[in-house]
């Protein structure tokens, strides 16, 4: 069974699955998955959910970071470069990781928009 996303918004299968996501990756998700089966769609949402980073997650390695070990946010967020920099370096003398701390939700979104393109390009993929 098909859902039509343009009568009524956003699919009841996002809502199942994807309940905590922010509403802007709501309407991405919602946007770039048109024409998507509701098994299709489950399917994204079971590979999205395990790959996508909570912001509040990031926000806390972020400060573990300032007292602990910088830098750990890095690495989950897939910037080995920039993690190993803050790890050497006291999260760039702890300025680095401060400003990390403020733009937790910008570098969450970044990683979670990667994640959205890779989980469409594999279910693309899949259904060729």
């Amino acid at each position: 069974m098909q859902y039509d996303s343009s009568s009524s918004g956003i699919n009841p299968v996002f809502l199942k699955y994807l309940y905590d996501v922010t509403p802007e990756e709501l309407i991405t998700i919602n946007s770039r998955t048109k024409g998507f089966s509701d098994e299709e769609l489950t399917h994204f949402c079971m590979i999205y959910r395990s790959k996508r980073k909570d912001p509040q997650t990031i926000l806390l390695l972020c400060l573990l970071g300032l007292v602990f070990v910088a830098g750990i946010h890095r690495f989950v967020l897939g910037h080995t470069g920039m993690g190993i920099l803050y790890f050497f370096t006291g999260g760039l003398c702890w300025i680095g990781t401060i400003v990390d701390a403020v733009n937790h939700k910008e570098l969450t979104i970044e990683y979670n928009a990667q994640m959205i393109t890779e989980t469409l390009a594999m279910l693309n993929m899949i259904r060729r």
